[in-house]
């Protein structure tokens, strides 16, 4: 009975957080201002089945670009959030604040270092020289700072959430100490 209900907590999370992902893209918000990565890096340390892992956030990511429609570096999103999920499971076992940060940061970089590493690689805006990879990452810088705040304030909700959650519960925790 104990494992049905810590499988029906956990799929029941799993929907709440693709859900935040599909409308948190779907509201108006500055560029690149929503949870996608922190969710992706959660996921990495709650879920320890490989499809529930990364299918999370892609489902979300999916979901969201059925209705935003889907671009020529989608690839290089998709493979940054799932990178991202492998921060997670590498990082944060256990979370703490610290390794919450640092996951977020390295996260953020990743995230900026491949999707405009993609945008020079097709070759349309920048040419493909060193100079040409310098000037798109420089002309990025000033939506750097949304991923990284968004990836650090989501995360550090989502990771104090589960804290909350788990000192909440009389019999150990919603979450026990393996993952779901």
């Amino acid at each position: 009975m104990q494992t049905l209900l810590r499988r029906q907590q956990g799929a029941w999370i799993a929907v709440g957080l693709i859900l935040l992902i599909v409308f948190s893209r779907l509201i108006p918000h500055p560029p690149n201002f929503t949870p996608v990565l922190a969710v992706a890096i959660f996921c990495g340390v709650l879920y320890a089945r490989p499809s529930h892992t990364l299918l999370i956030p892609l489902l979300g990511m999916a979901a969201g670009d059925l209705v935003l429609g889907f671009h020529d570096q989608v690839w290089a999103v998709y493979l940054a959030v799932a990178l991202c999920v492998g921060l997670g499971r590498w990082m944060l076992s256990p979370p703490g604040v610290l390794t919450t940060l640092g996951a977020g940061v390295s996260g953020s970089a990743l995230f900026f270092l491949l999707t405009n590493f993609a945008v020079w690689l097709q070759g349309d805006f920048y040419p493909m020289t060193t100079t040409g990879l310098l000037a798109c990452y420089v002309a990025a810088i000033p939506f750097f700072h949304h991923t990284l705040i968004a990836t650090l304030l989501f995360g550090i909700a989502l990771f104090g959430l589960l804290r909350l959650l788990q000192n909440s519960q009389p019999s150990g925790g919603l979450l026990p100490t393996q993952h779901y």
